[in-house]
């Protein structure tokens, strides 16, 4: 049960965090007039590649983590009720 929750927080937390360094670069990457400043064409194209791919793989982790903190959230409720069953007999 506890596992849940760990790994929950872990991919959530990894997941904002690559979407937020994958922002920040492209935010400083910018220029004055709102330009994306690229040394070459290939750089571009395989940095906003690599880029877009990052993004849906924190999509991935946000997803997985919200889901296990979702599975947390079911099995400590159904522990709950399982403990009240067994304290009060009928």
């Amino acid at each position: 049960m506890m596992s849940s929750l760990v790994i929950g927080v872990i991919f959530l937390v990894l997941g904002l965090g690559l979407r937020y360094w994958i922002n920040r670069r492209k935010f400083y990457r910018r220029s004055s007039t709102g330009a994306e400043g690229f040394s070459s064409y290939e750089k571009s194209v395989a940095t906003r590649f690599l880029e877009r791919i990052g993004k849906w793989v924190a999509y991935a982790l946000i997803i997985f983590g919200l889901l296990s903190l979702w599975v947390y959230s079911r099995e400590k409720k159904e522990v709950a009720s399982q403990n009240t069953e067994v304290q009060n007999p009928r």
